[in-house]
């Protein structure tokens, strides 16, 4: 299986909890090449997801990494809303396997609780949902063949 990484560094303390809740979820399975991107913020995820599709790479999942957290202005809702949408619309438009690891807080504390894989453990969530979603992605297509 290979896999895609693509980690926002804007919080880089949050984003290495994330990581290696990820990168532990992913070593679990033998299978798992893992490949990783850093972007500078959450915004730039689902690009690197339509680049690599668009140049053929062949990764059968994708894991998008990055913390939004609630500032003075609206730019959070437009970051939390515009990312989501964009990784839910490259997952269902080309039936990507996609795990959002992209947290979404009101301030820091929340942040480190989400992030930290001996609490809520969200990176490794996202990883464990990418490949999950390849498992059901092959199944069904072998069901189809039937």
């Amino acid at each position: 299986m290979k896999i895609l990484v693509i980690e926002a560094r804007f919080y880089e303390h949050i984003s290495d909890m994330l990581l290696e809740g990820a990168l532990d979820a992913l070593a679990a399975h033998e299978d798992a090449e893992i490949f990783q991107v850093i972007v500078p913020g959450a915004l730039e995820i689902p690009h690197v997801i339509s680049f690599a599709e668009a140049a053929g790479a062949g990764y059968d999942a994708y894991v998008a990494l990055g913390c939004v957290i609630r500032g003075e202005t609206t730019h959070y809702d437009y970051v939390c809303q515009e990312s989501a949408r964009a990784i839910m619309d490259l997952a269902v438009d080309k039936q990507l396997a996609i795990g959002n690891g992209i947290i979404t807080v009101e301030n820091e504390d929340q942040a480190i609780a989400r992030a930290d894989k001996s609490k809520k453990d969200k990176g490794g969530f996202a990883a464990r949902a990418a490949m999950t979603m390849v498992e059901i992605r092959n199944e069904l297509a072998e069901s189809d063949d039937t």
